[in-house]
């Protein structure tokens, strides 16, 4: 039965791509973010995603749709970037490896340039938020009830044959999603649907705890502290998250806060300084090769050559040697200037949003995409995600609200409530409101 739903849907999907393809990005995204079809028995090893992803391109130049295809600072060095992987790749280290690698980076950032193209008006913006909380909050949700029904006993892992497979990554993007939660909260008008986003958002910390990854600890802390700089009663935002805190951290058992205090001694935990190994090993092959290594360098001939200690085989756990191993130090100031760009427009987001009500929802995505990018920052210090989706799609978010913001599109769209809940959830609810309204 669940092949045959999730079947149904990709069907679905792929059919109205070719005539609404912002439909189609949408959906490509959920299968990217998500992998729904893991969670199968018989659709893993379909290619839905590339079916869905070529409807979608059919309907970017079939479609009578309007479409974006002005350039933004953060498309152009997105560009710069793409461009970069494909002058190093000749000089990879390990070839094939590296071409494999190479090929599934570049069918993800066409695909988020697609997506700048497709998507642009507040619609759109909205329902690629909900998307990306859908994908990741199914896991963490889960994750967090499991948390506290085991009493933090287990780790908490991510889907498998994924980029979030790993209990540090998928802790990662939990913490990623959770600011993004809170802001499509502040766009419910339900009390019941803004509870229930507390709740979701306390199950994904939960979850993140469980996953006992100390890099998502140090997320989580980075995350907070810029949450509550942005909220605007900051008093009881810091009363809320020292009792959410104190609740959910009396339940961990002794085991995790044995490896969370590792974090104060990490001369002597063989994983931190296998790390730390692994970070001198992209530093000297950076500055020994212009062009990096290449995908794929942590391989014990490798390490042989340029880590201070060649026997201790690491992968990257962190963004920033990740692409620099990896794509040098050009490939890492384009990367790094990718995301403060998109922090700027974030930031940019913030201020300009909140000078009317119309935009005052902008203002909202642009402080929480900056508490996103702030987990992204600190978490991807410790975790090898630099190249996933999630990130990049933030990025989406914050360019889209800022040529709605610049375009003053909320002069020329027609009225329309926002899609924040199914409509036939939101009808439902509504039905059963209007007799208490008119007595």
């Amino acid at each position: 039965m669940r092949d045959l739903i999730l079947l149904s849907l990709f069907a679905g999907i792929t059919v109205m791509a070719l005539r609404r393809p912002w439909i189609g990005i949408l959906g490509w995204t959920w299968l990217s973010i998500m992998n729904p079809h893991q969670l199968s028995w018989n659709l893993r090893s379909l290619p839905v995603a590339a079916v869905i992803g070529g409807a979608t391109l059919i309907g970017l130049f079939a479609t009578k749709d309007k479409r974006d295809f002005s350039q933004s600072r953060e498309s152009i060095t997105l560009m710069l970037f793409m461009l970069w992987m494909c002058i190093t790749l000749p000089f990879s280290m390990i070839f094939d490896d590296s071409f494999e690698l190479w090929k599934r980076v570049m069918k993800i950032d066409f695909m988020i340039l697609v997506a700048l193209t497709l998507l642009h008006t507040k619609r759109h913006v909205i329902l690629l938020a909900w998307v990306l909380v859908i994908s990741i909050g199914f896991f963490g949700v889960k994750g967090g009830a499991f948390t506290i029904a085991t009493g933090g006993s287990y780790r908490v892992w991510g889907p498998e044959s994924t980029y979030i497979e790993g209990n540090n990554e998928v802790a990662l993007a939990i913490v990623m999603v959770i600011p993004l939660m809170r802001f499509l909260q502040m766009q419910i008008q339900a009390k019941w649907g803004r509870t229930a986003m507390t709740v979701c958002m306390v199950l994904m910390v939960a979850s993140a705890l469980g996953s006992h990854s100390r890099g998502a600890l140090l997320a989580i802390g980075a995350m907070a502290l810029v949450m509550w700089w942005r909220g605007k009663n900051k008093f009881a935002t810091a009363v809320g998250m020292v009792v959410v805190a104190g609740v959910l951290l009396s339940l961990m058992p002794a085991e995790w806060w044995e490896r969370m205090n590792t974090i104060k001694t990490y001369q002597h935990d063989d994983s931190a300084l296998g790390r730390i190994n692994a970070w001198w090993m992209a530093w000297n092959l950076a500055k020994a090769n212009f062009f990096g290594g290449g995908f794929m360098v942590w391989m014990p001939q490798i390490f042989a050559i340029y880590a201070p200690d060649p026997l201790d085989v690491h992968a990257a756990h962190s963004i920033y040697f990740m692409v620099l191993g990896e794509q040098g130090f050009v490939g890492l100031i384009l990367f790094v200037a990718l995301f403060a760009m998109t922090w700027g427009t974030a930031g940019y987001l913030h201020r300009q949003g909140a000078r009317q009500p119309e935009t005052k929802w902008l203002a909202e995505l642009g402080g929480m995409l900056q508490v996103c990018l702030a987990g992204y920052a600190v978490g991807g210090a410790f975790l090898s995600l630099s190249y996933w989706d999630l990130p990049y799609n933030l990025m989406i978010l914050a360019v889209a609200g800022r040529r709605w913001l610049d375009r003053k599109e909320w002069l020329k769209e027609k009225p329309e409530p926002l899609v924040t809940l199914p409509a036939w959830l939101s009808n439902r609810f509504r039905k059963k409101a209007r007799p208490e309204v008119m007595r």
